[in-house]
């Protein structure tokens, strides 16, 4: 127990280094508030409470959802839910914390609830919503993926510091958040639990990936067989594309020779199978281009001139 307690204390330093605004104290205490008898908590009506769109934990299992509703049903919500004043409509409140809570006991049927209700920023409820779902596990690979592009692209955190302050490696979060270039086919997958987060960082890195994901869960393949399968096909792929076109004397030669017949620097370039490629001619000033393209013009209608004839 002592342990666990250091390890959350740890997590809400962190943070609270990560985010700067509340203390340690506040954070634990919002986190994990005790019970519902505390000054600040009161007993809302259900429907005066709304889901936060910007909380990291979007899946809600409904097995999971109905066996909490069972025991609301039979104890009542020991941990209140935390919620923020609702500025545009006065008496309701955004959820900072307890989604869970509040949809199970919708299904219990509750009329009311007991809410501890706080002040916070934007910012403030972004922490909270990751401390509390970081520490029991709730988010799924795409979820976490989600709260720390939220602490880089809303709040400017780097990955370094969310790693820090979390007590992970900064791989560990550069891992997770390349997650969201899965495509969402696959991405519903790691949601839905079909896909576990090693499958998914091996999918990630594939050439199909929503075709090896349906192999994964087809054949119920391991995250060492999903590892083999796409590097066996990431093989295949390679050893079936051409070689790749390496330049050769001949090349050098005809370069040479358009240059001094064009008066600039020009690169030949050849796909692998050498079916196509492209001719860069380089110019250093306006002028020289139109002379350019008039030493071009000229010699397709010498050229015209010459079929013709």
């Amino acid at each position: 127990m002592a342990k666990q307690t250091q390890m959350k204390r740890g997590l809400g330093r962190g943070l609270d280094t990560l985010i700067g605004d509340l203390t340690l104290d506040e954070t634990e205490a919002l986190s994990n508030p005790k019970d519902g008898s505390g000054a600040n908590a009161a007993s809302i009506p259900i429907e005066f409470l709304k889901p936060d769109p910007s909380q990291a934990r979007k899946d809600f299992p409904e097995a999971s959802l109905k066996e909490l509703a069972n025991s609301i049903a039979a104890k009542g919500i020991i941990q209140p839910i935390v919620a923020r004043p609702d500025r545009e409509s006065e008496g309701h409140y955004w959820i900072v914390a307890g989604e869970r809570r509040w949809r199970a006991a919708q299904l219990a049927q509750l009329r009311q609830v007991p809410v501890a209700i706080h002040d916070l920023t934007d910012e403030q409820c972004l922490e909270i919503s990751i401390i509390e779902n970081i520490q029991r596990e709730d988010l799924n690979p795409i979820e976490e993926a989600h709260a720390y592009r939220s602490l880089m692209e809303r709040f400017g955190k780097t990955q370094e510091n969310i790693a820090a302050a979390l007590g992970k490696s900064r791989s560990h979060i550069a891992n997770t958040s390349r997650l969201l270039k899965l495509p969402d086919e696959v991405q519903k997958m790691v949601r839905e639990g079909k896909l576990t987060s090693g499958h998914a960082r091996a999918v990630v890195t594939a050439q199909d990936p929503v075709e090896l994901a349906n192999q994964i869960v087809q054949r119920d393949l391991s995250v060492r067989q999903t590892e083999e399968l796409s590097k066996k096909i990431s093989q295949q792929t390679q050893e079936k594309r051409p070689p790749k076109w390496e330049r050769d004397a001949d090349t050098e030669a005809l370069e040479a020779e358009l240059a001094a017949n064009l008066g600039s620097k020009v690169n030949l370039q050849m796909s692998r199978n050498k079916s196509e490629g492209k001719l860069v001619i380089q110019f250093k000033t306006l002028q020289k281009l139109e002379d350019l393209i008039s030493a071009l013009n000229e010699a397709a209608s010498k050229l015209r001139d010459s079929r013709v004839k």
